[in-house]
């Protein structure tokens, strides 16, 4: 009887495991041109940026000799590198906070009933959508010492005094720089979080409402717990792009008034790439590395536990 029970059920154990391989391949075939992007465009520069930060290779020599970490040593211990990686920790924390705060009340205007509600989404993120270079221009046009748009407005309002250097002074040039890319930004973060606030049951509201609950608690209890997912993969995002934001540092003050407005990314393009220092830039540009790291960890983390609740 049992060698007829094992007869009986052998095939169908061959069969599933038949299956459960042709399901693993065709998974596996779907994920291979994602793999293959991600080790072509992210894996070979990232592990050629670190071979050239453990050499000292740059653009003259023909060769490139192993340092260990002398140049993560230099980098280090050099004062205008610890200046740009204050500058965009601050740059990051701060613009992030702006485009937050922002983004969530444009957010809540945006999903509004009101008459041209797509006109005014249409509107509203085209600032995300110029390129950069163009909108870092226009802005750099508007901070100019002499013809200065916003110096103009705001002397005939009252709202400033004198005629400020937005760009060449060393407390107003990271402003400037900030406000550029808080105004690019918040944009996206509105967008972001309205595609999740559209996904909030208003039978939740509804509720809060009727026990009471006003617009903060309703916000703080019942959406925030619903976006969750979807405010720690915008943040992600936004963290780093602002990380890793260039453009506009690079064409509205080229890093100065006296490295006030320097950042990693900068850094890394003069002593790299300017100077020909190719080992020494590198290592600047992997800085940024253990910065990310645990910010990405904490919010996959924080992301993977509300799935799992």
């Amino acid at each position: 009887m049992a060698n007829a029970q094992a007869i009986i059920t052998r095939p169908a154990v061959v069969r599933h495991r038949a299956f459960t391989a042709e399901r693993l391949r065709f998974g596996y075939s779907l994920l291979a041109p994602a793999v293959v992007y991600m080790a072509v465009l992210v894996g070979v520069p990232f592990f050629f940026s670190l071979y050239l930060a453990l050499s000292d290779a740059s653009v003259g020599g023909t060769t490139a000799n192993y340092v260990g970490l002398s140049n993560f040593v230099a980098v280090l211990q050099d004062g205008t590198i610890q200046q740009a990686l204050r500058n965009t920790i601050v740059f990051t924390v701060v613009a992030g906070i702006f485009k937050g705060v922002l983004g969530t009340l444009l957010a809540f205007l945006l999903i509004q009933e009101v008459r041209g509600k797509k006109l005014i989404r249409s509107l509203v993120v085209i600032p995300w959508t110029l390129p950069v270079a163009i909108s870092a221009l226009a802005w750099k046009w508007m901070y100019d010492p002499q013809f200065s748009a916003i110096n103009y407005v705001g002397t005939r309002l009252h709202l400033i005094q004198g005629w400020p250097n937005w760009l060449g002074d060393s407390f107003l040039a990271p402003v400037a720089v900030i406000s550029v890319n808080v105004w690019r930004g918040f944009p996206f973060a509105a967008i972001v979080l309205m595609a999740g606030m559209s996904a909030v049951p208003l039978e939740l509201l509804d509720a809060g409402k009727v026990d009471g609950a006003n617009f903060f608690l309703r916000y703080r209890y019942i959406v925030i717990p619903v976006i969750a997912p979807i405010l720690l993969v915008g943040l992600l995002f936004d963290t780093v792009f602002t990380l890793s934001d260039i453009s506009i540092v690079y064409l509205l003050t080229l890093g100065g008034p006296m490295g006030a407005t320097e950042i990693l990314p900068t850094k890394a393009l003069e002593i790299g790439i300017q100077a020909g220092a190719l080992g020494r830039g590198a290592s600047i540009s992997l800085l940024l590395f253990p910065i990310l790291l645990p910010v990405v960890y904490v919010l996959l983390r924080n992301l993977r536990r509300r799935e799992t609740l």
